[in-house]
């Protein structure tokens, strides 16, 4: 008996993505979102985000992700093979993910509830640098950061985005949140912070009128934000499904030796 016996199915629109869905629709009997046990998804990075986002938005227990890449990157997915599915499930090594939430306020006073799988990022909007005041646990660390941006990062994201802006890698499983500044001018000399993930993170924005910030969690932008708040969300937490050779914690490890 399979530990996934309900199956379902999705993919992106990219022709290789279809015509890979187009393989697998006839093999075996695939159910809804809603009844599935298991998601098969099919496609790059950004599409296994929109789909944990889906049953984060969908579903109250977030059912377990095998994703296979069909697109560029492909770092959240496995290889993209029809044959020996069954066994590759059966197989397959789980690692837990435990997403941000982000609360931002606007300038208008409305309140947006964000979740984030890699990363949260406070972004400035015009020419004007962003001036950021930035609390650790309700205590001010940085009276006034003055940068392009700043960003949260998980473990799983700390590859993405916080790499690019030369944040830390966190191996996965390791508790910790990367506090990461995105082109500091002042302070000048400061790149960023590891922080336990049981930190709450507050970033107000400065003279908010004047220098526009927006708040993006991973793929949803809010504009014009006034404060933003970010923790982990531990009663969400999701589960993806490798194959043993291609385990997420090693492959996280393995991008500190990639030149």
């Amino acid at each position: 008996m399979s530990r996934y016996p309900r199956r379902a199915l999705v993919a992106s629109p990219t022709p290789p993505a279809q015509a890979a869905r187009a393989e697998l629709a006839d093999a075996w009997d695939w159910c809804t979102l809603d009844e599935a046990d298991l998601v098969i998804a099919l496609g790059g990075d950004g599409f296994m985000l929109q789909t944990l986002h889906t049953l984060l938005e969908r579903r109250k227990a977030p059912v377990p992700v095998f994703g296979m890449n069909l697109g560029t990157v492909g770092f959240m997915m496995n290889e993209w093979r029809r044959h020996d599915l069954d066994g590759r499930l059966e197989r397959a090594k789980a690692f837990q993910v435990t997403p941000l939430l982000a609360t931002a306020t606007g300038v208008d006073g409305r309140i947006h509830t964000l979740p984030a799988i890699n990363e949260v990022s406070l972004l400035r909007e015009t020419r004007q640098t962003a001036k950021i005041e930035v609390k650790v646990n309700d205590r001010i660390v940085l009276d006034e950061l003055s940068c392009d941006g700043i960003l949260v990062a998980t473990p799983a994201g700390s590859t993405a985005y916080n790499l690019s802006a030369h944040g830390p890698i966190l191996p996965l499983g390791s508790q910790m949140l990367a506090l990461t500044a995105i082109s500091a001018f002042r302070p000048r000399r400061w790149r960023g912070a590891i922080l336990p993930d049981k930190a709450r993170v507050s970033l107000r924005v400065l003279d908010a009128g004047k220098r526009p910030v927006s708040a993006v969690a991973d793929q949803r932008e809010i504009r014009d934000v006034a404060q933003v708040d970010i923790a982990m969300d531990r009663a969400r937490e999701l589960t993806l499904l490798f194959d043993p050779e291609h385990a997420l914690d090693d492959r996280i490890t393995m991008e500190q030796f990639v030149a």
